[in-house]
C-alpha cells in the first residue's frame, strides 16, 4: 500500500509539472482582440495569436491600424459591439481620453511581472491605466560601411557642426560616391510622423527639461528650441537626392533606400533593425544609431530618444471572460520562451522579468550611451494635445516652407508649433 502511494504521488508531481508549464486555459467562452499599433509587427503578432490558439484553443484575433491612423481606428472600433479588448493607451492625453476604457491592471498577474514602472501610466484616481510592453529608441541610423567609403568615421560626430560638415560634404560628392548623405524625407502619412512627431522632440524635450520635465501637457510651449529643429531639418532636405518641393507630394521610401545603401544617414528608430537586417541583409555591425545633434549647448553629452508610447490596456467594458482571457493572454506573451522570443524578435527590448534578449543593435547602443552617462533624451512629445491635428498643422507648414525656404513660410512653421499647441490644448481641455 505504501509503494502505491509513493507511485501515485510520484505521477501526481510529474503531471502537475506538465500542466504548470503549459498556459492557462480561460474560465467561459472569453476571447482576445487585439487592436495593434504597430503595423511592422502585424504577421510576428498573428504568429503569436496562432500559437497560443493552438495551445489554449482561445481565439485571439490581432488587427492592425493603417501607419497614422491608429486613433481614428481606436475609436471607430470602439463604437463596434466587438470591441478590442487590448489596445494601446500610450501617454497621459490618452488616458485622459481612453480612462474610462481602462482596466485598472494593479495587481494582475501581467503587471506583477514588469521590471519597471518607468513605461506605466496612471489615472487621475491612482488605477493603472496601461503597462509598456516594449521600449524603443531613435535617432539618426547611420551606415558605417558608406561612412569610412566617404573618408569618415563614426568618432567623427560629435554634434551637430561635424554632422552637418560631413552631410554636407557627402551631398557634393554624392555623385561620385554613389549615395547621397540623407535618406528622402516624404511629408505623407506613412513618413511624415518621423518629423511632426520624432523630430520635433528636439524642441520638446529641450523644452521639458527646463522646466524640470513636464508631468502633464502644458497649455502653451515657448518654441525656444525651433532653430535647433530647423538646424536639422535643414540639414535633411537639403542633402538628399530629392528635391525639397517634392517632399509634399510623398510617395518616397527612404528604408528602401537606406537598405540598398543609397545613403548614408536615415532617420528612424530601433523598430526598423529587423528590416534592415531581415529584409535588406544590412552587417548588424555597419549599423550605428547617434543622438540628434542639432546645436543645443553640451549636446556632446546627449544620447538617444528613449521610451515608449506602447503601453497595453485592457478594455474595462469587455465581457468579464474576455477580460480574463486577455489578462492570461497577457501573461502567457511575457513569460512564455517562445512567446518572448517572438516580442523581441519584432519588438526588441520589453520590460519584463522573464523576457527573451534582443539582438537589436540599436536598443544595445541606447544603452551603451547610457552607461557612458549620456542623457537620454525622453520622449516629451507624448505630452503633445490633439496629437493628430496638432502634426497635421506642422505637416502642412513645413509643405510650405520646402517649397519656398525663407523666412515667411519658417514663420509659418513656428506658428504651427507653438500657437498650433495653445489652439490643440484648448481643444481637448475646454
Amino acid at each position: 500500500m505504501k509503494k502505491t502511494l509513493i507511485v501515485i504521488a510520484l505521477v501526481a508531481i510529474v503531471l502537475g509539472g506538465l500542466f504548470a508549464s503549459t498556459p492557462t486555459e480561460s474560465k467561459g467562452n472569453g476571447s482576445v482582440y487585439w487592436l495593434n499599433f504597430k503595423p511592422e509587427s502585424d504577421s510576428a503578432l498573428k504568429e503569436l495569436a496562432s500559437l497560443y490558439t493552438s495551445k489554449t484553443g482561445v481565439k485571439v484575433n490581432v488587427v492592425t491600424a493603417a501607419s497614422g491612423t491608429y486613433n481614428t481606428t481606436l475609436t471607430a472600433e470602439m463604437a463596434k459591439s466587438s470591441k478590442p479588448t487590448i489596445f494601446v493607451v500610450g501617454n497621459q492625453a490618452a488616458v485622459e481620453q481612453w480612462g474610462d476604457y481602462c482596466y485598472d491592471l494593479t495587481g494582475t498577474k501581467v503587471a506583477g511581472e514588469l521590471n519597471t514602472d518607468a513605461y506605466n501610466l496612471y489615472k487621475a484616481n491612482g488605477e493603472l491605466a496601461s503597462i509598456g510592453y516594449c521600449y524603443e529608441a531613435f535617432g539618426i541610423i547611420v551606415n558605417k560601411e558608406l561612412l569610412a567609403k566617404a573618408g569618415y568615421s563614426i568618432s567623427d560626430i560629435t554634434n551637430f557642426a561635424s554632422l552637418k560638415r560631413i552631410a554636407e560634404d557627402i551631398h557634393r560628392r554624392s555623385s561620385s560616391l554613389g549615395f547621397d548623405a540623407f535618406t528622402s524625407s516624404g511629408m505623407d502619412s506613412s513618413s511624415s510622423w518621423r518629423f511632426s512627431g520624432h523630430l520635433a522632440n528636439i524642441d520638446l524635450y529641450y523644452e521639458s527639461r527646463d522646466a524640470g520635465n513636464w508631468t502633464a501637457t502644458p497649455a502653451t510651449i515657448t518654441g525656444r528650441y525651433l532653430g535647433n529643429f530647423k538646424n536639422l531639418w535643414d540639414l535633411y532636405i537639403n542633402n538628399s537626392s530629392v528635391n525639397p518641393n517634392r517632399l509634399a507630394t510623398g510617395g518616397f521610401d527612404a528604408g528602401q533606400e537606406f537598405g540598398t545603401k543609397k545613403a548614408v544617414f536615415y532617420q528612424n528608430g530601433s523598430w526598423e533593425y529587423d528590416s534592415l537586417v531581415g529584409t535588406y541583409g544590412l552587417d548588424p555591425s555597419t549599423l550605428q544609431m547617434i543622438p540628434f545633434y542639432c546645436g543645443v549647448a553640451g549636446e556632446e553629452k546627449a544620447g538617444l530618444n528613449c521610451g515608449t508610447e506602447n503601453c497595453w490596456a485592457v478594455n474595462a467594458k469587455a465581457s468579464k471572460e474576455d477580460i480574463e482571457a486577455t489578462l492570461d493572454f497577457m501573461y502567457w506573451m511575457v513569460t512564455d520562451p517562445e512567446a518572448t522570443a517572438i516580442l523581441a524578435k519584432t519588438f526588441g527590448s520589453i520590460p519584463y522579468k522573464n523576457a527573451a534578449t534582443p539582438e537589436n543593435v540599436f536598443l544595445a547602443q541606447a544603452n551603451e550611451y547610457s552607461n557612458q552617462g549620456k542623457y537620454v533624451m525622453t520622449w516629451a512629445f507624448n505630452f503633445t494635445p490633439n496629437v493628430d491635428e496638432w502634426r497635421a498643422g506642422v505637416v502642412s507648414a513645413l509643405n510650405q516652407y520646402d517649397a519656398a525656404q525663407n523666412s515667411s513660410n519658417w514663420s509659418k512653421v513656428v506658428s504651427a508649433f507653438v500657437q498650433g499647441w495653445e489652439a490643440q490644448y484648448k481643444v481637448v481641455n475646454n
